[in-house]
C-alpha cells in the first residue's frame, strides 16, 4: 500500500471484496514488525490472534458477511480491559493481571469483527509519566523517536500516526486523549463525558474518566464512535453520515482572555491557528469572542477533583507494594491524600458553576475553538510535580464535560505536527466531527506522514 489505508477506506474496500481482511492486516503487520521495536507503541502484542481472527473474517467476507469494523486494525489502550489478554495499566504492579471479562467498548469492537493487534502504552494507570521506572519505556513519536508522544494515551496515537493500526481507543481524563493526539499529528475525541461507557476501565478519576477513539481522520473517528457508542444513551447515531455540508453561517468561539492573556501559544503556534481560523472563515463560519470563568479555576477545580478520586482508587496499591509502582505516579498519587473533603466537595461545587457558565457561552455560539497545545517536546523524564503547574486548554472540557477534538493544523519548521482542538455542546459529536472533516478537506495536513526511517534525534 502507497500509504496506510484508512478504517473508511478499508471499510470500501472490504464491502467491495476488492481486498481480504487478512491482505489489510498483513501490510499493517509489516509495518508492526518493523517499526513496533523502534516506537515501543505497544505493551502486549496480540498479532498471532489478530491474523487468526482475519482468517475467518476472509471465510465470512466469502460467504457475504461483514461487520462495521471486518478487516480494521485496532489497538486498545492498557487500562482497557479484555478477557483472557493482561492489562497492566503499563505497571509494574499490574504486569501479570488477566482480566475474566472485556471492558464495554473492547466487546463493541469485537463484535464489529475489529482486528485487535495488541494493547497500547499509556503512561501508569493513565496518569505517571513519562517514566522509565515502570513496566516498559515510554512509547516514542513516530514524527521523531526522540521527541515526545505526550501523554497519557501515548502508544495509541503513536501506533496510529505510524500506521501499526488504523484506530485506537484512549482514554482522557485531563487531556490524555488529546494530547497525543496533538503531538502525534492524528485526530482524537473526547466525548461527551458518559457517553462511552467506562466499564472495564483502569479507573483514573472515576467521576472525569472518558474514553475515545482516536485515529487518522475525523471520518474514521467518526465509524469508530458509531460502534462503541450503538444502542447507549445519546450515542448510536450515525456520525459518519453527518460530516458533509457547509459550514455557512456557524458560530465559531473564541475565548479570547484565555489565549491571549492565560495561556498564550508561542508564536509558530498562534500563527497556524490564526491559520486556520482564516480557513473556518472562508469555509462560512463566523468568529465570536466569548468570556469564560478564568481558565486557572478550571486547572484547581479538576486537579482537586482527580487527585481525590486517584488516591481513592490507587492509594491501596501505594501503601501495599510502592517499590512496585514509579516515582512520578507515586509522587502524583501522593497529593490527593493532603485534599480534605471540605475542598474536595467545593471543588464538585466549583464544577457544576463551570459548566453552567459554559453551557451559558454556548447559548451564542456553535462551536468553541483553541489550539490543542504546543509541539511535542524532547522524551526526558519531567519532574512529577510539574503536572501541578502546568496549564492548558484541555482540562476545562473534562470539567464541564463537553466533548472536544483534537485535529492537525500544520507544522513546525522542524516538522512536527500542531493541532487545533474543536469543542462543542454535550452530545453534539456530530457538529465537531463535521466542522473537523471539513476543515482536514479543505487543507493539506492528512496527506502528510511520519518518516519513520529518519535517525533518532534527526533534524524533522
Amino acid at each position: 500500500m502507497s500509504h496506510p489505508l484508512t478504517i473508511a477506506e478499508i471499510r470500501t474496500l472490504v464491502a467491495a471484496r476488492e481486498i481480504r481482511p487478512s491482505e489489510v492486516l498483513a501490510g499493517f503487520a509489516e509495518r508492526i514488525e518493523r517499526f513496533e521495536p523502534i516506537l515501543l507503541s505497544l505493551i502486549t502484542p496480540t498479532l498471532e490472534a489478530a491474523r487468526e481472527r482475519a482468517r475467518e473474517a476472509d471465510a465470512a467476507q466469502s460467504r457475504g458477511r461483514t461487520g462495521s469494523l471486518t478487516g480494521v486494525p485496532y489497538s486498545l489502550k492498557d487500562v482497557i480491559e479484555i478477557r483472557g489478554i493482561r492489562t497492566t495499566g503499563h505497571s509494574r504492579s499490574r504486569s501479570d493481571q488477566v482480566p475474566a471479562a472485556d471492558a464495554d467498548v473492547a466487546r463493541r469492537l469485537g463484535a464489529a469483527d475489529g482486528l485487535l493487534i495488541g494493547k497500547a502504552a499509556t503512561w501508569e494507570f493513565a496518569h505517571g509519566g513519562p517514566s522509565w521506572d515502570i513496566l516498559q519505556e515510554p512509547a516514542r513519536n513516530p514524527w521523531n523517536v526522540a521527541f515526545d508522544p505526550s501523554g497519557s494515551s501515548s502508544g495509541s496515537a503513536a501506533g496510529v500516526a505510524a500506521g501499526l493500526c488504523a484506530g485506537s481507543i484512549g482514554s482522557d481524563t485531563g487531556g490524555s486523549i488529546r494530547g497525543p493526539a496533538s503531538a502525534c499529528g492524528i485526530v482524537g475525541l473526547k466525548p461527551t463525558n458518559g457517553l462511552v461507557s467506562v466499564q472495564g476501565i483502569i479507573p483514573n478519576s472515576f467521576s472525569l474518566d472518558c474514553v475515545g477513539p482516536m485515529a487518522w481522520t475525523a471520518e474514521d473517528v467518526a465509524i469508530l464512535l458509531e460502534v462503541v457508542t450503538a444502542g447507549r444513551p445519546n450515542g448510536g447515531y450515525p456520525y459518519s453520515a453527518r460530516l458533509s455540508g457547509s459550514l455557512k453561517g456557524l458560530r465559531v468561539g473564541l475565548p479570547t482572555a484565555w489565549i491571549d492573556k492565560e495561556a498564550p501559544p508561542s508564536p509558530k503556534v498562534r500563527a497556524a491557528f490564526e491559520d486556520a481560523l482564516s480557513v473556518l472563515i472562508d469555509l462560512g463560519a463566523e468568529l465570536r469572542g466569548v468570556e469564560l470563568p478564568p481558565l486557572q479555576v478550571f486547572e484547581d477545580t479538576k486537579k482537586v477533583i482527580a487527585a481525590v478520586e486517584l488516591f481513592a482508587t490507587h492509594g491501596p496499591a501505594l501503601r501495599r507494594a510502592p517499590e512496585l509502582l514509579g516515582h512520578s505516579f507515586r509522587v502524583r498519587i501522593s497529593a490527593g491524600a493532603f485534599v480534605t473533603a471540605e475542598e474536595y466537595l467545593n471543588a464538585q461545587r466549583w464544577r457544576r458553576e463551570l459548566a453552567e457558565s459554559m453551557a451559558l457561552a454556548f447559548d451564542t455560539i456553535d462551536v468553541l475553538v483553541t489550539p490543542t497545545g504546543e509541539p511535542a517536546g524532547r522524551l526526558e523524564p519531567k519532574a512529577p510535580e510539574g503536572l501541578f503547574d502546568w496549564r492548558g486548554f484541555h482540562a476545562a472540557f473534562n470539567v464541564t464535560g463537553n466533548p472536544a477534538l483534537a485535529t492537525r493544523m500544520g507544522f513546525t519548521d522542524d516538522g512536527l505536527p500542531l493541532s487545533l482542538q474543536i469543542v462543542g455542546r454535550p452530545f453534539d459529536e456530530s457538529l465537531i466531527l463535521k466542522v473537523a472533516h471539513q476543515y482536514e478537506l479543505s487543507t493539506p495536513w492528512r496527506d502528510r506522514r511520519p518518516d519513520l526511517l529518519r535517525p533518532a534525534g534527526a533534524s524533522v
